[in-house]
Order: structure tokens, then C-alpha cells, then sequence
């Protein structure tokens, strides 16, 4: 059985057993999925292109430079192109402090030709289906890009390829690892033949009410072509970190890889239902870490306590029994830096005194919209 027949078996058939009204339903369904995720081989991913230099530790022949305007003049750091908070140097009273994040890295190509135009080709990292794909690149920043969807112990994760010069696969092509998505190379905002590269994420899918959501906070001439596969409801885990963490310990689950991120500040929000992320991501709630079908039966408590790394990205969701009408900042890492900068524009102001930003209030609103249960013909 494919991997998509088995995903759709092991939803239907766990379904059945809560509508047949077993005693132990629930229970049985969930010791079901769980010897189906028990049977999963360790997570071995490839790289997106024949570039392999993260695992030499050479990063100026893996990562592409980026152009970095200074008072001395423009700079090509390499750094640029690495996963995390690598762009946008601020000064400060406590030194120099990169205040934009970057979701993902960029990896440089290998092969030129005599025109110096990219050859490298962009490769499936693992097994899982093309759940979107945009062919056009003036629609997006991310130009021309491919968004394969991974099953990986029970959960969706969703890898991004950008930046591409051409596309060679359609939306609910199965892949197998390996296979050829298309080819490197410079389309987008800010992308150049000199700077030509595969910008490449691994995300969690943040909700499927993302239109709504949308709607509300953008304006209509700047419409969303890219359904819940536009960036802003993706976000990105630290790829080389995954990589290299994977090398060290092949057993290692995204899972656990995630648990070991910090955590720098933690909103507590009114619970107005099951959050859609918890249908994914279970385990981000060590408390409903028992995947089932009618979360609708789980006791409700006032509200959520949703802890994230720096970049937003939500790290762990617990209950909560603390009566909120809005969403409040309780938890936050000191620090003499502005927020602003050590947040992506998240969090404004300094060591004791803070608040989310307008930017912060619109990522929560994101991530607490709670639409009805998923259907399993339509997906997650």
C-alpha cells in the first residue's frame, strides 16, 4: 500500500471504530495508529540538491551569500543564507544584533554553465505527494516553488523547494525520495543569476482557516494566490540543525528534535475550541497526546498557554485554567534588546515591560482560528 492509501486506511479505519460505538473505541483506535507509527523506519532524509558541503561543515560552499549593505560598502557574508536570525544587522547598546529571521536556508548550486546559468536539479527529500505548486513567480517572493507534503510518525510536515527556474510535477503527483521536482535556479523578489540558489524549508502547516484569516488582515488588491500553502501559514524548523542531528542519532523524531528548541515567550489566549494545529500535532500537547477524532469530547478549560521559539514558530500548546478575554504575553526571556528585534517584530519593548505587536496579535490570530474538524477526503 502506498503511503497515501495507508494514511486514508488507518483515518477511515479509526473512524469506523468511533462510529460503530465500541467500548473501547477510542482507546483501540489509538493503539491502532500507534502500532502503525511503531512500524515507521527512522527518518532519512536526503538533501534537495547534489550539494552536500553542510555535512563537510563548509559553509561558504553550501550557503549562498547574500548582498549586505553596510557603511563600508557591500559585503557577500555567506552566513546570509543559513536558517534563522542571519539578516538585517541592527546596531544596539549591547552590540550588533541581525533582527530579521529567515526561514529557511539557501543552497548554492554547483554546476554552471558556460552563461553561468544554474544546472543543479531539485530533488524530493523524501517520499510524499506535491500538494501545491506555483508555476507563476510573479505571484509570489518565493517565485516559481514546490510544496511536497511528508507523513512522518502520524503527523504532516511540509518541505518547500523556492526560487525555482522551472517545475517538472503537478499537484497530487506522489513522489518517492529522490525524485526530480525541477531545476535551481533565480526566480522571485531580490534574486539575481549571481545569487541563484534553492531556498529550502521544512514547516509545520499553521491552519487550514487561513483564507478567513487572511482576508481580515490584508487588503484586496494584494490577493492570496497560494491557498494554506502561502508562507505566512508555514513555519519553518531549522533545517541543518535537523540534518546534522540526524546524523549524530538516525532514531531521532522531529518530534523530540523540537522538543529540545527553547522557548522565549508564551501568549495565553481564550479557548474557543480544539486549536486546528492540535489535529496535526498532537504531541504539541504533552496533555492530548492521544491522537483521536472527536476532540470535541475533550474536557474544555478557560484557555491555552501557547509557548514559542523566537521566530514564532509554536513550540508546545498546554490548557489552561486562567480566565482571558484577549490574548496576553505572560512569559517572555529578559533581555536589554529591543523585542522587536530578538522576535521578527513579534514583541515590542525591553526586559520587564513588553506586549505583543500588531504583527504579534495577527500571527496568534493565526494560529487560534479554530475551523471544524478536518475532513479526511479533503485533507488536512
Amino acid at each position: 500500500m502506498n503511503m497515501l492509501g495507508r494514511r486514508y486506511f488507518v483515518a477511515i479505519f479509526l473512524l469506523c471504530l468511533v462510529l460503530a460505538g465500541y467500548g473501547a473505541g477510542v482507546a483501540g483506535a489509538q493503539s491502532f495508529l500507534l502500532e502503525e507509527d511503531a512500524g515507521e523506519p527512522p527518518l532519512d532524509l536526503i538533501l534537495p540538491t547534489h550539494n552536500d558541503a553542510l555535512f563537510r561543515g563548509d559553509g561558504p560552499a553550501f550557503y549562498q551569500y547574500t548582498d549586505r549593505r553596510t557603511k563600508r560598502g557591500v559585503t557577500r557574508p555567506w552566513q546570509g543564507g543559513q536558517y534563522g536570525f542571519v539578516r538585517n544587522v541592527r546596531e544596539t547598546p549591547y552590540g550588533a544584533v541581525f533582527s530579521r529571521f529567515h526561514e529557511g536556508v539557501d543552497i548554492k548550486p554547483i554546476s554552471r554553465d558556460a552563461d553561468e546559468e544554474p544546472l543543479d536539479y531539485i530533488h524530493a527529500i523524501d517520499d510524499g505527494i506535491v500538494v501545491y505548486a506555483n508555476y507563476i513567480e510573479e505571484n509570489s517572493n518565493y517565485g516559481k516553488y514546490v510544496v511536497v507534503e511528508h507523513w512522518w510518525t502520524g503527523s504532516p510536515f511540509y518541505s518547500l523547494y523556492a526560487h525555482m527556474a522551472s517545475v517538472s510535477v503537478h499537484i497530487g503527483q506522489e513522489m518517492q525520495q529522490g525524485e526530480r521536482l525541477g531545476r535551481l535556479g533565480y526566480t522571485g523578489v531580490g534574486i539575481n543569476r549571481r545569487r541563484a540558489h534553492v531556498h529550502f524549508e521544512i514547516n509545520l502547516l499553521l491552519n487550514r482557516t487561513f483564507q478567513p484569516w487572511y482576508d481580515d488582515h490584508f487588503e484586496e488588491d494584494d490577493p492570496n494566490y497560494h491557498g494554506i500553502y502561502s508562507g505566512l501559514n508555514l513555519s519553518g524548523l531549522n533545517v541543518p540543525d535537523l540534518y546534522l542531528s540526524l546524523r549524530e542519532d538516525s532514531s531521532l523524531t522531529i518530534q523530540e528534535f523540537l522538543e529540545r528548541q527553547p522557548v522565549f515567550f508564551t501568549v495565553i489566549v481564550p479557548n474557543e475550541g480544539m486549536l486546528d494545529l492540535l489535529w496535526r500535532y498532537p504531541w504539541l500537547s504533552p496533555e492530548h497526546n492521544a491522537w483521536t477524532p472527536i476532540y470535541a469530547e475533550v474536557e474544555p478549560r478557560a484557555s491555552w498557554a501557547i509557548s514559542f521559539a523566537r521566530s514564532g514558530m509554536p513550540l508546545r500548546i498546554e490548557p489552561s485554567d486562567r480566565e482571558v478575554e484577549e490574548p496576553v504575553l505572560v512569559m517572555l526571556n529578559p533581555s536589554p534588546i529591543e523585542y522587536k528585534y530578538l522576535t521578527n517584530g513579534l514583541v515590542t519593548g525591553t526586559n520587564g515591560d513588553y506586549e505583543l505587536t500588531k504583527i504579534g496579535k495577527r500571527h496568534v490570530d493565526l494560529l487560534t482560528r479554530t475551523p471544524p474538524p478536518p475532513s479526511y477526503e479533503a485533507g488536512w
